[in-house]
């Protein structure tokens, strides 16, 4: 969606420090280096929210990744929204992308959020290292952006095309079942997937290291947290595995350094999550 602002191998898992080469881990911890991009990726996204280039930008940031920002830098370095345009408009290696976010890895143009996280998480060692686990990882990831789209739809049932103010009654419904039906069930069945995935006291949502599939939890539950607050405080009871989940990402070397930094953009009324109180019925209202 276009901001209003410019309508008009079985037993391996992949580990990384921070700014290191990435490796994979055997059982028995035998590390061998894997080959590194041979140049930064290359993330679009509109510049001045977070919107679902976020989920993008957690997996990057946690793994210590190289990556250029394109838009948020100077149009006189080929940044800005003109070269986001430029990407929609003319494609890149002959794939024209339908919308932001877009990751460009060398010849390859990605789009679509989890698209670009089931390329980037076996690279990134944020998926598990088997087929069938990068499948349940792209799985849960696809019903986590649905989740999204439906935050989103809340307050703007009608059309993208109109303020939130055009269709205020008609959100003001839609916001009502998404609070008392959609989000619970959403959020219940991601706490049902982590208490199943647990082999001790802490759990992931697929296999038994981070994947992106948590760090896009991370971001969803704050920005529920963020949109309804009085519908998160309410349902976090019942959902005790997914809050300690996003409490141990939030303390991940590489997020907690990306959420101290100016890169991290705060929640406002422009992107996905948007706090209007009066939308913010709680679940039991």
């Amino acid at each position: 969606m276009m901001p209003a602002s410019y309508r008009k191998t079985s037993g391996f898992r992949y580990t990384r420090t921070r700014g290191a080469r990435l490796r994979v881990q055997g059982p028995r911890g035998t590390l061998r280096p894997i080959m590194k991009p041979s140049q930064p990726y290359k993330l679009y996204y509109w510049p001045g929210i977070q919107g679902r280039g976020e989920f993008v930008r957690l997996a990057l940031e946690d793994a210590g990744a190289a990556y250029v920002d394109v838009t948020r830098r100077p149009s006189e370095e080929g940044g800005g929204v003109d070269a986001l345009l430029a990407l929609l408009r003319e494609g890149h290696a002959g794939v024209v992308p339908f919308a932001p976010p877009a990751l460009v890895d060398g010849t390859l143009l990605l789009f679509q959020t989890a698209n670009i996280l089931h390329h980037l998480g076996p690279a990134l060692g944020l998926a598990p290292a088997e087929a069938a686990g990068q499948a349940m990882a792209h799985q849960l990831q696809l019903t986590i952006m649905d989740l999204v789209t439906e935050a989103h739809d809340a307050h703007h049932p009608i059309a993208v095309s109109l303020y939130f103010e055009d269709q205020k009654s008609e959100a003001s419904r839609r916001a009502g079942f998404f609070v008392a039906e959609r989000m619970p069930k959403f959020l219940r069945h991601f706490e049902r997937v982590v208490q199943a995935n647990r082999r001790g006291a802490h759990a992931f949502a697929v296999g038994q290291s981070p994947s992106y599939v948590d760090l896009s939890l991370y971001q969803v539950l704050v920005g529920l947290s963020y949109a309804f607050p009085r519908a998160m405080a309410q349902l976090a009871p019942t959902i005790p595995g997914l809050i300690d989940l996003r409490d141990r990402v939030a303390e991940r070397p590489g997020v907690a350094a990306y959420l101290r930094s100016d890169r991290r953009l705060p929640f406002d009324e422009h992107g996905i999550f948007r706090h209007y109180p009066e939308l913010d019925i709680g679940p039991e209202a």
